[in-house]
């Protein structure tokens, strides 16, 4: 196993800490005669787009230059340069532990094949005379997001495979969830490995949180390239932009009447202006020191975030909206339940009886663990039959769930064959019912089936179908089927990797 470190850089003073301290960790650890195979390769990325003097590095670190296109271009300018298994990224302003090379190498050591990155564990110092800033609880964050670059490593194979870093992202935000988001989707795992590296917090200026909503365009980029739910996707919160929404156009409601002299409007409209903005700078006032100093730069930014970050998102919607998504990972997988992922008891009214098919679990968990909703579409005409109660279909599905895991979907077709509903596979209905109740687009939805319903229903409905055949197939549905999968496990990965086998 050998790595090498990338390290981008506009030139800060920090930059020769980090260096002191991967340098001197190395030479202490041979000179206590402790186990560690070699010295990592270092590599600085220049992204200043005109130095006038060349970086202060030692002789064992390799200098390049990416020409200040951003930390994202800067990544694969060194990731490329290097012909190592695993690239650690590391960002100029961290600090890592005494024994971090060590540490890394144990994290990358005997991993699996299917593990593409392995990410550090983030350390943020706050003070403790005083409670955090708003800037200092934002820096905070860091320590529970998600693949982050300031200390993240990825195998090479990995990058590779999707194409190192998107240097859409010009800056140094989202472009590290959206490479995590694009590894996950290839087949890899991302796990946590055990160093720790210290992100010390940075003075910023007064209007520091007003140039922040810049990172609204690259929203912007991360919704084509992801669809709508990428933000939970990378663990995030849903933000505050239709807050900032209804605030902006209470605002320009007010302005404009009160250009057009309706009193009563612009009094409305600005009444819901001040609830809006008081209610946004108190939930940034009260957990800080509430300073003076504090509390008027909360005040002062708090009108004025609101309308730059709806400028920024704007701007960002119209710059990107050619954009294509970065692949066709689904929005929502959605399983037919007898034969796919339990084995087929017609009828079936005993819970007892209920028998997962091999790997099923597995594959559930891991759609849950990179964050795309699951659900079930199933025809029960058992019920129009009379040969299923309600309450016996639901202690069924119950124990469906028990065994496999949460949906968090269920759509079902109680009707006969004979009901002529829009709704019995392979008519589009289930599919579309799912889709509306997750709020994903149907056409970004998978669905897994062993029959050709299954994959005609998807078809009719606009969504993806893939077909796990089972010895009870037809063999003109397995030949007519588009996508065919040996089991659910690989019909999982077929969906992941979005693209037609």
């Amino acid at each position: 196993m050998s790595y090498a470190v990338v390290i981008p850089t506009i030139g800060r003073p920090s930059l020769q800490v980090l260096l002191t301290r991967l340098t001197r960790s190395d030479a202490e650890l041979q000179r206590a005669g402790r186990e560690h195979s070699h010295a990592p390769a270092i590599v600085v990325i220049d992204d200043r787009p005109a130095p006038t003097e060349p970086l202060a590095v030692g002789a064992s670190v390799r200098v390049l230059r990416s020409g200040g296109r951003g930390p994202a271009a800067a990544r694969n300018v060194g990731w490329r340069a290097v012909d190592t298994e695993w690239v650690a990224f590391l960002d100029d302003d961290v600090v890592p532990g005494p024994d971090w090379p060590a540490q890394l190498a144990q994290d990358l050591h005997g991993l699996a094949p299917d593990v593409g990155a392995s990410q550090g564990r983030i350390e943020v110092p706050l003070p403790t005379d005083r409670r955090p800033t708003d800037s200092e609880r934002g820096t905070a964050g860091l320590a529970s997001a998600r693949w982050i670059t300031a200390d993240m490593a990825y195998c090479r194979a990995a990058l590779q495979r999707v194409g190192g870093f998107d240097e859409r992202f010009g800056r140094a935000y989202r472009e590290d969830a959206d490479l995590a988001l694009r590894v996950v989707a290839a087949g890899y795992r991302i796990v946590e490995g055990r160093r720790r590296t210290v992100h010390p917090v940075h003075p910023s200026g007064p209007l520091a949180s007003v140039r922040a909503q810049r990172g609204n365009a690259d929203d912007a980029l991360m919704r084509r390239r992801h669809g709508l739910g990428w933000r939970g996707r990378i663990g995030d919160s849903p933000g505050r932009l239709r807050r900032h929404g209804l605030t902006t156009t209470a605002a320009a409601i007010a302005l404009g009447a009160t250009a057009r002299r309706h009193p009563r409007v612009a009094t409305a409209a600005g009444l819901a202006w001040t609830v809006l903005t008081a209610e946004f700078a108190l939930h940034r006032i009260l957990p800080g020191p509430r300073s003076t100093e504090e509390i008027g730069r909360m005040l002062a930014t708090s009108i004025a975030i609101p309308p730059v970050a709806c400028w920024h998102r704007l701007a960002g919607e119209l710059r990107w909206r050619r954009v294509s998504p970065a692949t066709a990972v689904p929005a929502a997988v959605l399983f037919d339940r007898d034969d796919t992922l339990v084995h087929d008891v017609p009828y079936n009214t005993d819970p007892a009886a209920v028998r997962p098919v091999p790997g099923a679990r597995a594959a559930l968990d891991r759609l849950r663990d990179v964050g795309i909703p699951v659900g079930v579409v199933t025809n029960q005409s058992g019920m129009a039959r009379g040969l299923i109660s309600p309450e016996q279909l639901e202690r069924v599905n119950t124990r469906v769930s028990e065994l496999l895991g949460p949906f968090d979907v269920w759509s079902i077709c109680r009707h006969g064959e004979d009901d002529d509903c829009g709704c019995r596979k392979p008519a589009p209905g289930l599919v579309k019912d799912a889709a509306a109740q997750l709020g994903v687009p149907v056409n970004r939805c998978v669905v897994i089936g062993d029959t050709g319903a299954d994959v005609t229903a998807a078809a009719a409905a606009g969504a993806r179908g893939i077909l796990v055949p089972t010895g009870r197939t037809l063999r003109q549905e397995i030949q007519a089927a588009t996508e065919v999968a040996s089991d659910v496990a690989a019909a999982v990965e077929l969906a992941l990797s979005g693209r037609a086998s």
